[in-house]
């Protein structure tokens, strides 16, 4: 699993190329959050880890104070999870996150990219069951009996724990990510996570080749483009 992850991560990494989608793409995450779990970091612990991924991110302070300031204010924007599934160029599978003020308009935006690139929007959960819904947890340790008595100790629901060179990696039920957490970091203290995130890992790859590499990027650079788009998870393997 944890080469499937490697790889989603380096075959994904240029969709996080443009600073501003970076930006705009933390920012509004973080006011999501903060305004249903409250902007306090120390008592949000989903924010806590948000605000720490957008400052390795180089996501400027300017930036996450002004969301946190949004969020305190009243009414404000409603925004709502949206998920869009269906197969991308050469049928491999693709799975798309979005946060949407109107979802009409984001599932317009987002059904263009796959009809624009010889793609299939399907319905919900049409390849979703071949993805595995985890949290992962990246952090420097070189213990993994530890870290995962630790995890097992807080009663969390572990499907893995990798070690390469001195670098641990959890992978546990997404719905345990916060018990997760704070179950590492009662147990090691303030840890400074690479990566401690929800994630749709593929449980396995759909080989594209020739016409279809350079669909698949035009496919990517299409959804990366839209502000609403937040992930895009598939598991074509070029």
């Amino acid at each position: 699993m944890g080469r499937a992850y490697q790889n989603r991560k380096v075959s994904m990494a240029k969709t996080a190329d443009a600073k501003t989608k970076v930006y705009s793409k933390f920012g509004r995450e973080i006011y999501v959050c903060a305004k249903s779990g409250g902007v306090d970091p120390s008592g949000n612990l989903a924010l806590r880890g948000l605000i720490d991924r957008a400052k390795k991110s180089q996501v400027p302070g300017h930036v996450i104070d002004k969301a946190l300031d949004k969020a305190k204010g009243a009414g404000g924007e409603d925004f709502a999870v949206a998920r869009y599934e269906g197969y991308g160029p050469g049928g491999c599978m693709v799975i798309v996150e979005c946060l949407t003020d109107n979802p009409n308009r984001t599932f317009g935006d987002v059904r263009l990219c796959f009809t624009k690139t010889k793609s299939k929007i399907g319905n919900q959960g049409a390849v979703s069951h071949m993805f595995d819904h985890v949290a992962i947890f990246a952090f420097q340790n070189d213990d993994e009996d530890a870290v995962l008595e630790a995890l097992l100790g807080a009663d969390v629901d572990v499907s893995d724990v990798e070690n390469d060179a001195g670098k641990i990696t959890v992978f546990a039920s997404h719905a345990d990510f916060f018990k997760a957490r704070q179950a590492l970091v009662d147990a090691f203290g303030e840890i400074d996570f690479d990566v401690d995130e929800i994630q749709f890992i593929p449980k396995g790859s759909t080989p594209i080749s020739g016409d279809d590499i350079p669909m698949m990027e035009k496919f990517l650079d299409m959804l990366n483009d839209l502000d609403d788009v937040q992930n895009v998870y598939h598991d074509a393997e070029f």
